[in-house]
């Protein structure tokens, strides 16, 4: 297992986080090592890190970035599933009635939407 590996396991294991001034000693390297290993993982968005103090020393708590959830709003037009997302007919996007009725439903949110401003 290669340490960058090592060590995003061992940081998602933690549910609060892991403070840098630990990991290292965790993770049996020096701190310099350390210090590189976290800068690849902050620099692929796989952790994060803030400053923190552990033991009265300024350190940098660690947690891993929680994946996205999936989000389909881009494909919602209020309970509308976009027609269009997975459509088979050979239809042409201009004269879709599905379509049509889909955009005039945005329509009408960003209408309610400007109305509540």
């Amino acid at each position: 297992m290669e340490i960058e590996d090592k060590t995003l396991k061992l940081i998602s294991d933690s549910k609060e986080g892991v403070f840098q001034n630990e990991l290292w000693k965790l993770l049996e390297i020096d701190s310099r090592k350390c210090s590189r290993v976290v800068t690849k993982l902050m620099n692929a968005n796989l952790i994060t890190r803030e400053s923190a103090v552990n033991n009265g020393a300024r350190t940098y708590l660690i947690k891993v970035v929680a994946p996205e959830e999936e989000s389909f709003d881009l494909l919602l037009a209020g309970e509308i599933f976009s027609p269009c997302a997975g459509c088979r007919l050979a239809c042409q996007p201009e004269y879709c009635e599905l379509l049509s009725q889909w955009i005039h439903q945005l329509t009408l949110e960003d209408e309610q939407k400007e109305a509540e401003e």
